[in-house]
């Protein structure tokens, strides 16, 4: 899919950055942190845009992708406060105490766009899963919250599975029952390595919700 972006190269001390955010808003769509459990609730376009952005940031090692979803319409569910998005690979050893100055400094942005390949997500989400299923596997997300945002560290392979999931969830969505009159569905989750300790697993529950009204929706094949 094509994505319209801004692009920001923000320099702290000695390191040019390169970071990406969507061009314009994701107005209906919003996440809370998982403690330990979030909720990423969205219609059509807010899920298929992060599908893409997952997707992009899983093939782009040297990119922080920053999705500010704090900003769109505060939705009328959920629970917790709605925080920003951002996706970086472990080795690009971003630290979320760095962010809020490293935030501060996108400010001229150039637009960009760029294309992802649906198959390539496809074939590492699929190499992923099947990983998952092996007892010696360690490749979830890691995940931190850190002034009013949260971070999701992965790889290619762990970024193209949530993006196979936000697809999905964009896709199918709009065919679940009562969603023309205003309900969420459940659609899937995106899991996270626990921290130390133990207790309830973390992860982030992925539903599917239109805008209001909800007159202006139909369901496919309605």
């Amino acid at each position: 899919m094509r994505l319209n972006l801004t692009e920001f190269r923000p320099r702290t001390g000695p390191r040019e950055h390169r970071v990406v955010r969507p061009r314009h808003t994701l107005r209906h769509t919003s996440l809370t942190a998982p403690e330990p459990i979030g909720l990423l609730l969205g219609d059509h376009d807010g899920l298929k845009q992060l599908a893409g952005l997952f997707s992009f940031a899983a093939y782009s090692r040297h990119t922080v992708v920053h999705v500010p979803l704090r900003e769109g319409v505060p939705p009328d569910e959920g629970w917790g406060e709605r925080v920003d998005l951002v996706l970086a690979h472990h080795s690009y050893g971003l630290r979320p105490s760095r962010w809020p100055a490293l935030r501060r400094a996108l400010k001229a942005g150039t637009p960009l766009a760029v294309r992802t390949d649906e198959a390539r997500t496809r074939r590492d989400a699929d190499a992923f899963l099947r990983r998952r299923a092996r007892a010696d596997h360690r490749d979830e997300l890691w995940h931190a919250t850190h002034a009013r945002t949260l971070f999701l560290f992965g790889d290619r392979s762990s970024f193209a599975e949530t993006a196979m999931g936000c697809a999905y969830a964009a896709g199918w969505g709009p065919r679940q029952k009562h969603v023309a009159e205003g309900r969420s569905a459940l659609m899937t989750g995106i899991r996270l390595k626990d921290g130390p300790g133990g207790g309830h697993p973390y992860e982030v529950l992925v539903s599917f919700k239109p805008y209001p009204p909800y007159a202006h929706f139909k369901r496919p094949g309605d």
